[in-house]
C-alpha cells in the first residue's frame, strides 16, 4: 500500500473536478457513504479508457459516484448500475438527473443477487465493477462473468481492505475476521482462475483487474 505522503501527494496531482463531483465526495465523507477514493478512481478511468467499453455494469451504485465519473470519462459508453439502499438509490437519482445523464446511466433498485435476470436484458457488457457487499464478492463475479464480452474487463475494488488481507495480526473483532478471510480467498480464487489475466494493485484500498482470456484457439 501507499503511504500516506505519497497518497498525499498524488492527490495534490489529480485535476480539479467538477463541482457537483466535489459536493458529492463532500457529502459521502459527511454521511459515511464509501465511494472509491481519489487515487483509485483516477486509475479505474485510466483503465476504463484503455479498455473503450461501450456498455458496463456496475455492482454496488452507493450515490452514483463512479458511475458518473465512468459516463463522464467515456462518453459513448452506457452504464447499468445496481444498488439495494433505497436512500442511497434515490441520491444517485438525484445526481445523475443533476448531472444530465439520465440517458447514459440506468440505476437497478434491488439487491445484486437478486436481480440478474433484469440485469441479463442488457447484456452483453465490456466492463463490470465491483464494488458491494465484500463478502459477496466470488458470487457476484460468478453470477455475472458470463455477461461479459471476451476481452472484457472485471475490476474489484476493496481487495485488499486496508492492508489488512496481508496482515499476519490477529484481529478481534470476529466480523472483521470474517470478512477479511473471504476477501483472501476470493484474490486466490480471482488469480487462480486460468480463464482470466488478473493483477492486483495496491492503489486506492486495492482494486484487481481481470481481463477475460476469450475462447483459446
Amino acid at each position: 500500500m501507499l503511504s500516506h505522503e505519497m497518497i498525499r501527494y498524488l492527490e495534490t496531482l489529480i485535476p480539479e473536478r467538477d463541482g457537483t463531483i466535489q459536493e458529492m465526495e463532500a457529502y459521502a465523507r459527511e454521511q459515511g457513504v464509501p465511494i472509491m477514493d481519489a487515487i483509485g478512481i483516477e486509475a479505474m478511468l485510466h483503465i476504463l479508457q484503455l479498455v473503450q467499453p461501450k456498455r458496463i455494469l456496475e455492482i454496488g451504485t452507493a450515490i452514483g459516484y463512479s458511475a458518473i465519473r465512468m459516463a463522464m470519462e467515456l462518453p459513448s459508453a452506457h452504464v447499468l448500475t445496481i444498488e439495494r439502499d433505497k436512500e442511497r438509490y434515490e441520491r444517485a437519482l438525484f445526481y445523475i438527473e443533476r448531472m444530465q445523464l439520465n440517458h447514459r446511466i440506468h440505476v437497478l433498485f434491488g439487491d445484486a443477487l437478486e436481480v440478474y435476470k433484469e440485469v441479463e436484458k442488457q447484456a452483453p457488457f465490456d466492463a463490470i465493477f465491483i464494488d458491494a457487499a465484500k463478502g459477496q464478492y466470488q458470487r457476484f463475479f460468478d453470477l455475472y462473468s458470463p455477461l461479459l464480452n471476451d476481452g472484457g474487463v472485471i475490476i474489484t475494488d476493496n481487495v485488499l481492505f486496508k492492508g489488512l488481507v496481508a496482515s499476519n495480526e490477529p484481529i478481534e473483532n470476529k466480523r472483521i475476521r470474517q470478512l477479511v478471510e473471504k476477501i483472501r480467498k476470493y484474490n486466490e480464487w480471482l488469480m487462480g482462475r486460468e480463464d482470466y489475466d488478473t493483477i492486483i494493485l495496491p492503489i486506492g484500498d486495492g482494486i484487481a483487474i481481470s481481463r477475460k482470456r476469450g475462447e483459446q484457439t
